[in-house]
C-alpha cells in the first residue's frame, strides 16, 4: 500500500481544482498542471499606463527635477526673513533676537531638555514657520520669474 502512495502521479490539495478519481490516476503517465492562486500566471500582464519610449517606458507624473534646487533661493530667503524678523517689534526687541536669547536660556541647563511651558517653543515654531514661508514663496516667486510664468 505505502508503493501505491509514492508512485501516485495525482497530487491533491490546494493546486488542483477538483479531486481525482483513483481510476483516473492510476491510467498512464499524466504530468500534472497545478494552478494556484499563490503562482503568478504565465500570461503578462499589461500596464496600461506605460507609454513606450516615453522615460524609458516608464509613466511618470513629474519631471525628474521637479523640485529645481537653486541656492540663490536659499540665500535670498534666509536674508529676506533675517531682515524683518530683526526689526524689534515686540517689547523693543526682535523676533531673532528672543529666539536666540531662547537657546541660550535653554543651553545654561542643557543636559535638562526644554519645559513644555517655555518660550524657547513658541519662538521656535514662530521664526522657523515665518522662514519656511518665505523660502516657499522665494522658490515660487523665484522660478515663476525664470520660467516666464509672470
Amino acid at each position: 500500500m505505502a508503493a501505491t502512495f509514492a508512485t501516485s502521479s495525482t497530487i491533491i490539495g490546494l493546486g488542483t481544482s477538483s479531486l481525482a478519481s483513483p481510476s483516473r490516476a492510476s491510467v498512464g503517465k499524466r504530468s500534472s498542471c497545478l494552478t494556484s492562486g499563490f503562482v503568478k500566471s504565465s500570461v503578462a500582464v499589461r500596464n496600461p499606463l506605460s507609454q513606450a519610449g516615453a522615460s524609458g517606458g516608464k509613466f511618470t507624473c513629474f519631471e525628474r527635477n521637479w523640485l529645481r534646487t537653486d541656492f540663490n533661493v536659499i540665500g535670498f530667503g534666509l536674508i529676506g526673513w533675517l531682515a524683518p524678523s530683526s526689526i524689534p517689534a515686540i517689547d523693543g526687541k526682535s523676533l531673532t533676537g528672543l529666539f536666540f536669547e531662547s537657546i541660550g536660556a535653554e543651553l545654561s541647563h542643557f543636559p535638562t531638555p526644554p519645559a513644555l511651558t517655555s518660550q524657547f517653543w513658541l519662538w521656535l515654531v514662530t521664526w522657523h514657520l515665518g522662514l519656511f514661508i518665505v523660502l516657499t514663496f522665494g522658490q515660487i516667486g523665484f522660478k515663476g520669474r525664470t520660467e516666464d510664468y509672470f
